[in-house]
């Protein structure tokens, strides 16, 4: 299909829709074919999650309707026809050297910087990276950082994957400037898209990555995944905002692999949402591996987000240090679940989580639990969290300097949030999601 073609079908999410979407995927390779099929027996073998379930005790789904939402499959926009999208907030001011924009799943925006292209660098949908790149979807798609039998929506993930974006940074290429990834959903949308990012030996780029819908109220479903692949002495930095409608259902698993002296440093805000559930995990392969993430969550309203962290230790002399902070009002609820998992090879471990939790009203709710399962027998590994309502002297300590009480409430949400923000290297970014949080905080009298 060429660049200027656009070609979508609808189908729903059943037998007869997976068939349809072979039918309009047959250019795929064998390999990919046999991966959905797997997939697929997969998916119509496993029950959906429910609250026996120890990963989903805390989290209920039983108003999700998957009947009620079908898949799109499309490919390319002609040049300058591209559909109005939300206003970025993480690439504004930044400039950029590349930009890949989705909508339900289809590739609408595919642009990268020449002088990047001649080093080699790929960066657009995953379709126009087969015909590239074949070799690096071969090897890591579904391979090097997913599980299709997480649970049942990964299975569909894998079997329905219908889009998505691929960042391929050849060996000893250090990209100058960030790339921006904006993915979007129309209000009833849905979007079973996949970002895989490879760097090689030696890479490094800084990966700014939004989703968001074109309704601050809009429905819809995204059931993504995130493979971040990280070669030997590469580098990544990932800010990824999640903002989806208030309406929306969000189930994601997110993976990164790390090599030999490898370097992430992965940023999270998730804001949006009706519910969700991700699952993100780091595994540190490589001796000598080093990773950061560094999460924020604000929710409000009914909203249920639940987290489940894994900084996986394989290899030894590897560290990790995982930072959550989330603040809560009127009804909402969190989950933040963490491990620290230390192989009996990953000697010399050094292994950090903590999650603090606000809360901003009386009727919102936070589960914490932190956890360890080590086999090693020289490692250090700590972990905590805390909860707590806002301090009542800190706010009458800023009513006496004149701020309003909402004022007061609003720089102590913010000032909660700053060592987040103080790790964060781009100064937009920074502001804009210190902004992101600050405009949701209620009018407290």
């Amino acid at each position: 299909m060429s660049a200027n073609e656009t070609a979508t079908a609808s189908q729903s999410f059943n037998a007869a829709g997976f068939q349809g979407l072979l039918e309009q995927l047959a250019h795929e390779p064998t390999w990919w074919r046999e991966r959905r099929q797997a997939a697929w027996q997969q998916f119509e073998q496993m029950a959906w999650p429910n609250r026996r379930d120890e990963e989903w005790m805390r989290t209920d789904i039983r108003m999700f309707n998957l009947n009620k939402y079908h898949w799109t499959v499309g490919e390319g926009s002609a040049a300058g026809s591209s559909p109005a999208l939300p206003a970025s907030r993480l690439g504004l001011g930044v400039e950029l050297g590349g930009r890949v924009a989705t909508l339900d799943g289809v590739t609408v925006i595919s642009e990268l910087d020449e002088s990047l292209r001649q080093k080699g660098v790929f960066f657009g949908s995953l379709h126009e990276g087969l015909a590239a790149h074949e070799s690096i979807l071969e090897q890591h798609l579904f391979r090097t950082a997913f599980a299709a039998e997480a649970d049942r929506f990964a299975a569909l993930h894998q079997a329905m994957c219908s889009g998505g974006t691929l960042l391929y940074v050849p060996r000893g290429v250090a990209l100058p400037l960030p790339v921006h990834i904006q993915t979007v959903l129309s209000h009833g949308g849905s979007d079973l898209s996949h970002l895989l990012i490879v760097l090689e030996e030696g890479a490094a780029a800084t990966v700014l990555y939004e989703s968001c819908g074109t309704e601050a109220s809009g429905d819809g479903l995204h059931n993504g995944a995130m493979e971040l692949v990280i070669g030997d002495r590469g580098n990544l930095s990932f800010v990824n905002l999640q903002d989806w409608g208030s309406q929306t259902w969000h189930f994601a698993q997110q993976q990164a692999v790390l090599g030999q002296d490898a370097q992430l440093q992965w940023t999270l805000g998730a804001l949006g949402g009706r519910l969700a559930k991700v699952n993100q995990h780091v595994k540190l392969r490589g001796r000598g591996a080093h990773c950061q993430v560094n999460g924020t969550m604000f929710t409000q309203e009914k909203q249920h987000l639940s987290y489940h962290t894994l900084q996986h230790h394989m290899a030894p002399n590897t560290t990790s240090d995982f930072l959550y902070k989330t603040a809560l009002q009127d009804q909402s609820h969190t989950v933040w679940r963490g491990m620290i998992r230390v192989d009996k090879a990953a000697q010399r471990t050094d292994g950090y989580q903590r999650n603090d939790n606000l809360l901003l009203s009386d009727a919102c709710r936070a589960d914490s639990i932190p956890g360890l399962e080590i086999e090693a027998d020289d490692v250090r590994c700590t972990h905590g969290s805390t909860s707590g309502r806002v301090d009542e002297e800190q706010v009458f300590y800023c009513l006496n300097r004149g701020f309003t009480r909402q004022e007061a409430i609003r720089a102590i949400v913010t000032g909660f949030f700053q060592q987040i923000f103080d790790r964060i290297e781009i100064e937009s970014v920074r502001d804009a999601l210190g902004l992101a949080i600050a405009t949701r905080v209620r009018k407290y009298e």
